[in-house]
């Protein structure tokens, strides 16, 4: 058994912890650590921190996830002005060994690692997730991520995706016109633009000019939470259509990747399990016309894990160096 860092560096916040892995498999990982990145101007500086938070030498070794394509020389985070060179990391933050992820594709290796006690039943059939074949991995944060768990005898595989920058689907006459506001501010609407933490302003804004209405609520973390708390009506509608469309978006990635399974992810996954189990989330999943009773007979989860990307980026490394 040995001892490494794992972190998950998503568009807003660093999340460092001190795991314990073995024979490829994470045995313990420890209390996470929050950094916000807008407060330290690179990662070694908030690597810095987080050795002096908890008062001692961080080892050798580290699994890391980030929130952006791992390929080149230079990562540049998608929702973050951090700027990752991966063949300096080894001199700048003191590592011997280190691993490195995209933060989907750590969350699939915590899917492929946990238990299903730590997945929650969304939808479909009440059955555990497959344990042959291809298991989507959706969720919603800064962005939206996506990545493909493949489970083959035994051993299993992980695909990072960027399936999260797909187009947006409008479904339906309101989404249409969702769309048609939207693309006089991006061009092109990526299903992020609707999906993700940012993305419920978005519908928020768009459906008040629609509606004729004010938009009182300014502050991204003001207006999720009255639209969690269902104490205002226009946050409450665009939460309604956010789990639409996560479940259309979801459904299509199934598609897209042959799935037997869904697992949502994400740095609101938790926070919304009881809106979208209440939500019209299932519907739009399984409505995919032809595919609708394959699609029925899917099992969507959530993941109950606190720091699912922090135990993905220590799983990931104990997997890659077992």
């Amino acid at each position: 058994m040995r001892e490494i860092v794992a972190v998950d560096i998503g568009g807003t916040h660093a999340r460092f912890a001190i795991a314990t892995v073995d024979e490829g498999r994470v045995i313990e990982l420890g209390e996470a650590t929050t950094l916000k990145c807008s407060e330290h101007a690179s990662l070694a500086l908030a690597w810095e921190a987080f050795s002096r938070q908890i008062g001692r030498a961080l080892p050798r070794e580290a699994g890391i996830a980030v929130a952006c394509p791992v390929t080149g020389d230079i990562l540049k985070m998608t929702n973050n002005p951090w700027i990752i060179q991966p063949t300096q990391l080894s001199s700048r933050l003191g590592l011997d060994n280190f691993n490195l992820v995209n933060d989907f594709g750590a969350v699939a290796h915590a899917v492929a690692q946990l238990d299903a006690s730590q997945m929650q039943h969304l939808c479909g059939p009440e059955i555990d997730l497959p344990t042959e074949g291809a298991i989507t991995i959706v969720g919603p944060g800064t962005g939206l991520g996506a990545a493909c768990l493949l489970r083959r005898s035994n051993k299993y595989f992980v695909m990072e995706t960027e399936g999260g920058h797909l187009d947006f689907p409008p479904l339906d006459e309101l989404e249409d016109r969702i769309l048609h506001v939207l693309r006089r501010r991006f061009r092109r609407v990526s299903a992020e633009r609707i999906v993700s933490g940012p993305g419920l302003t978005n519908l928020y804004e768009v459906i008040a000019e629609i509606q004729g209405l004010p938009v009182t609520l300014t502050d991204n973390r003001a207006l999720w939470t009255k639209a969690l708390e269902g104490s205002d009506t226009m946050a409450s509608a665009a939460l309604e259509r956010f789990c639409l469309s996560l479940g259309a978006v979801s459904g299509d990635l199934a598609l897209a990747h042959g799935a037997r399974g869904v697992v949502i992810g994400g740095g609101l996954g938790l926070r919304l399990a009881n809106s979208l189990a209440h939500s019209g989330f299932a519907e739009r999943f399984v409505a995919k016309g032809r595919f609708e009773n394959m699609m029925s007979e899917m099992p969507v989860k959530i993941i109950m894990h606190p720091q699912p990307g922090l135990y993905g980026a220590a799983a990931a490394y104990a997997e890659a160096h077992s």
